[in-house]
C-alpha cells in the first residue's frame, strides 16, 4: 500500500508551508493524490513530494509559478531538459552575483569592526612589497561609479574577444591606471592570455599613501615627488586601488613603483 502523507507533513517534507501547498492545490500546480470527501483532507504521495522539492528549487531560480507550471506540464523530454538547462544557467549567474555581493559586504563588515575598534587610518605614506600583478584596463571607462562597480567583472568580459573569455578570470579587485595624464579603470587577473589592454605591475616595493576620492590625484602626486626625493626613482605610472570602505562607499591606496 502507498505511504500517504498529510499537508502538514507533506509541507514538512517539502520545506513549505501547508498554505503554499493549498495554493499550489487551487492553482493546479501541485494536486494532491488523494481528497478525502468526508472530511476533505489532501493527502499526498512520494511523487507529489518529488514535484514539490522541483517547484521549490526552480522557484529559487526566480521562476515564476507560471513558468513552472508549463514546465512540469511538458511531455517532450527535449523541451524539460532545455528548460531545466535554462534555469540552471540562470542559478549559476545568481550564484555568481551573490558570491560577489557577500565579497562586499565582508569587506564592508570588515571595514566598520575596524572603525568600531578604533582603529587609525595610518598617515602619510608607507613602502609595501606586492607580487606581479596582471591588470586588463578598461577600453571606455576611466573612473569607478556605483553603476560600473558593483558589476563590473561583466564590463571587462564584455570587452574580449568571445573566442577568449574563457581564458579570463579576475579577482574582486579594481583600481584605476594613470600614466601620460589618462586614467583608465582596471581589474586584477588571476587568469588571462595576450589580449589589449593588459599591463603587467611589478613585483617588488611600492610607495603607497591612502586617499580618497576628492584627493587622490593631489595624493598620487606627492606620492611621485617622494619617490624621487626620497629614492631617486621617476615614476612612469601609478595606480590607485579602490578600497571598499562601506556599503557603496569606497575609498583609494595610491601606489607608485620603487624597485624590484
Amino acid at each position: 500500500m502507498e505511504k500517504l502523507f498529510s499537508v502538514s507533513r507533506a509541507a514538512k517534507l517539502a520545506g513549505m508551508t501547508a498554505e503554499a501547498l493549498r495554493h499550489y492545490d487551487r492553482i493546479g500546480l501541485v494536486k494532491p493524490c488523494r481528497v478525502d470527501e468526508w472530511t476533505g483532507y489532501r493527502y499526498y504521495s512520494q511523487q507529489e513530494i518529488v514535484r514539490l522539492n522541483t517547484v521549490k528549487a526552480l522557484r529559487c531560480m526566480d521562476l515564476t509559478l507560471e513558468e513552472i507550471k508549463e514546465i512540469l506540464s511538458y511531455d517532450d523530454f527535449g523541451k524539460i531538459v532545455e528548460a531545466l538547462r535554462r534555469a540552471e544557467a540562470g542559478a549559476d549567474e545568481k550564484i555568481a552575483e551573490l558570491n560577489s555581493a557577500r565579497e562586499r559586504i565582508r569587506r564592508a563588515r570588515m571595514y566598520y569592526e575596524g572603525k568600531a575598534g578604533g582603529e587609525a587610518q595610518a598617515a602619510g605614506h608607507c613602502l609595501r612589497n606586492f607580487p606581479q600583478r596582471v591588470i586588463l584596463l578598461s577600453d571606455t571607462l576611466e573612473t569607478p561609479s556605483l553603476d560600473n562597480l558593483w558589476n563590473y567583472h561583466r564590463h571587462f568580459f564584455a570587452q574580449l574577444p568571445q573566442d577568449i573569455r574563457d581564458d579570463f578570470a579576475f579577482e574582486d579587485a579594481a583600481g584605476v591606471y594613470l600614466e601620460d595624464g589618462s586614467q583608465r579603470l582596471f581589474a586584477v587577473c588571476t587568469r588571462y592570455r595576450a589580449a589589449d589592454g593588459l599591463k603587467v605591475l611589478p613585483q617588488g616595493r611600492w610607495l603607497c599613501a591612502d586617499c580618497t576620492g576628492d584627493d587622490r590625484d593631489s595624493v598620487t602626486e606627492q606620492l611621485a615627488a617622494a619617490a624621487l626625493a626620497d629614492y631617486g626613482v621617476a615614476p612612469g605610472f601609478a595606480v590607485q586601488m579602490i578600497v571598499v570602505s562601506g556599503i557603496l562607499q569606497w575609498n583609494y591606496q595610491a601606489q607608485v613603483f620603487i624597485s624590484g
